[in-house]
């Protein structure tokens, strides 16, 4: 594998934004949020002025910006603007494990700078660290390469050399134990499984799944069906979490679906 290919995004927290609401922790484990939570939830994503900025610094040091996104609930209802982020975030404190199934997608390049990236992980929403591991699928070169992946942020990103490819099923999990985070990755299609344990100071306060377009720019993925998407031992729809929308400059957005137990999917819509 030529890992100089391409270098996924580092997600970064929000920078200065104080907007960004996080659910009062009840404990120094997460729990699912009650219904009073829930409702103070919801009124704390309404009054959300601007979604978590992100470092997108990227493979062949090129400088990307957040995308150039329309109001997120302009035509379509859409959720919460992502901006290079679509998906679903957990907040709170003391988040100890997220895990979530798909199914990559076969993707249409439209330009040498997409890049596109389904994964899982710890914080990054509204902290300053990332624990995650996906799959990376990179047109660089005018063709979709996919890419498995994990990254420990602020370290770069780590790829593997292990087949992976449209069609294929994926299982991905990070899980914490006091300060280390084991990172697994498998690829249920093609038989292999990655898995690291390495530690990091972090502050624990979300946990994610996720599309990504460092770049800002997707390439056509038409769907992912994320499923078995659990946080802490709960289904991700336990959590009421923030669903995110990325949008771009060419009149496409991605759209995040309600949450249905531990399912949900991102489609590539035209705005």
């Amino acid at each position: 594998m030529a890992t100089s290919r391409i270098r996924l995004l580092l997600p970064l927290a929000a920078i200065g934004c104080a907007g960004l609401a996080l659910l009062p922790a009840t404990s120094s484990a997460a729990q699912p949020p009650s219904s009073t939570v829930q409702s103070s939830a919801t009124a704390a994503r309404s009054s959300i002025a601007a979604s978590p900025h992100r470092d997108v610094r990227f493979g062949h040091g090129h400088i990307g910006t957040p995308a150039k996104a329309n109001p997120a609930n302009a035509r379509h209802g859409y959720n919460v603007n992502g901006y290079n982020w679509s998906g679903a975030a957990a907040t709170g404190s003391g988040f100890s494990s997220v895990s979530a199934s798909w199914t990559e997608p076969y993707v249409t390049c439209n330009s040498y700078n997409d890049l596109m990236a389904p994964w899982v992980g710890i914080d990054g929403y509204g902290s300053s660290t990332v624990e995650q591991t996906g799959v990376a699928t990179d047109c660089s070169y005018g063709y979709p390469v996919y890419q498995a992946w994990y990254e420990m942020y602020p370290a770069g990103p780590v790829y593997y050399s292990n087949p992976v490819g449209p069609g294929d099923q994926i299982n991905a999990s990070v899980t914490r134990s006091g300060s280390t985070y084991t990172l697994t990755l498998t690829d249920a299609s093609r038989g292999w499984t990655q898995q690291v344990s390495q530690g990091l100071g972090a502050a624990n306060a979300s946990a994610e799944v996720i599309i990504e377009s460092p770049t800002a720019s997707y390439p056509q993925f038409g769907s992912v069906n994320f499923f078995n998407s659990t946080i802490d031992g709960y289904q991700l729809g336990a959590w009421n979490p923030v669903l995110m929308d990325a949008s771009n400059s060419y009149g496409y957005e991605d759209h995040t679906s309600a949450v249905n137990g531990g399912s949900f999917s991102i489609q590539y819509l035209q705005e």
